[in-house]
């Protein structure tokens, strides 16, 4: 059949038809609000390089989580800013470390809000990477590198921190071969049967990270210029690869994630169909900070709708097979979606 006996536009004629067909719903059980905490007291600080964002205090955070609870998302993301960053990044998996603490506030405040944990040295390192760097030997003496396996050591201590600090979910983001293995097992061996975690399975090496270096203090340090670490291109993965995306997600599977994560998102929507295709579990995917200032500075600029870019942007993330979509719209969403 064709037209007129078919009419496509027949479905589309008013709001009301259009939900009753709407193929992809956006749910505020979706969504997972990201924060910042740092080092520091009564500390509600905006983010310069992200709007709408803030730097938190342990003490404050809980008035934020709280806000977020009553809005219905059901979880939070927290990334921490040390006082003191070293070599190895050791305040990451301090007893006393500012996440840590984080985590005691929120639970106390709200103990059904979920609480994930972002599982990385990059925040805590002196210089910015997402490892412990060694020097290598033979042929490739003198050149810099992250060290893999004592990475993963050190990942596996952070995240049994939080874990028992009260996180729900631990989320490794470093992208070392292995790390989930490393994590899983020092959970199994500390009796945390239970914990969750979400891989950061197929984070690539983007150009939108840009404004979190910023929020996070995280960018890989000047001193690297012109070698191999000027940036984090021999661990994360190369943009143009796709196959070797679901090489990744596999692999963190049978190591034993149970979430796994495309990172970035808007740019990556071909990664999180192919998994949500081959994979039977929940897929995340983290609408990134350079997606999200997209939007504002755009809307800023009067150049676009920013609600109505932000919904079709969550929309899209979810229609290519997210069950989980990471974003700093979060609230905002939500409080749209409770108006439509």
């Amino acid at each position: 059949m064709s037209f007129p006996k078919i009419r496509m536009r027949r479905l589309r004629s008013s709001e009301s038809m259009r939900r009753l067909v709407r193929e992809t719903t956006l749910s505020v059980d979706d969504l997972v609000y990201p924060l910042f905490v740092r080092e520091g007291k009564n500390l509600k600080k905006s983010i310069y390089s992200m709007a709408g964002c803030f730097h938190f205090s342990p003490d404050t955070i809980a008035a934020e989580a709280i806000e977020v609870a009553e809005l219905g998302i059901p979880a939070v993301l927290l990334f921490g800013l040390p006082g003191k960053k070293d070599d190895i990044g050791s305040q990451a998996w301090a007893e006393d470390g500012v996440v840590q603490r984080a985590i005691g506030e929120i639970k106390k405040a709200v103990p059904q809000l979920l609480v994930i944990t972002d599982i990385c040295l990059c925040e805590y390192t002196s210089h910015g990477h997402c490892g412990v760097i060694k020097k290598s030997t033979g042929a490739q003496e003198h050149k810099n590198i992250v060290d893999n396996d004592v990475t993963c050591e050190l990942l596996a201590k952070v995240a049994l921190s939080h874990v028992q600090a009260g996180a729900d979910i631990v989320a490794p983001s470093d992208m070392m071969d292995g790390r989930v293995r490393y994590i899983r097992e020092a959970l199994e061996e500390n009796s945390f049967h239970d914990v969750v975690i979400m891989s950061y399975a197929a984070k690539y090496a983007s150009a939108f990270y840009g404004p979190f270096r910023g929020a996070a203090e995280s960018a890989p340090s000047p001193a690297f210029a012109g070698t191999s670490l000027t940036d984090r291109k021999t661990y994360q993965m190369d943009p143009a690869n796709a196959d070797q995306a679901m090489a990744e997600i596999a692999l963190d599977i049978e190591e034993g994630a149970d979430i796994v994560m495309v990172k970035p998102a808007l740019a990556y929507l071909d990664i999180i169909y192919r998994a949500r295709q081959r994979f039977d579990c929940p897929i995340a995917a983290y609408n990134v900070s350079g997606e999200y200032m997209m939007v504002k500075n755009s809307a800023s600029a009067d150049l676009l709708d920013e609600k109505a870019a932000m919904l079709e942007i969550l929309t899209a993330i979810k229609r290519a097979g997210a069950d989980i979509i990471i974003t700093y719209f979060a609230k905002d969403a939500v409080k749209l979606l409770s108006c439509i």
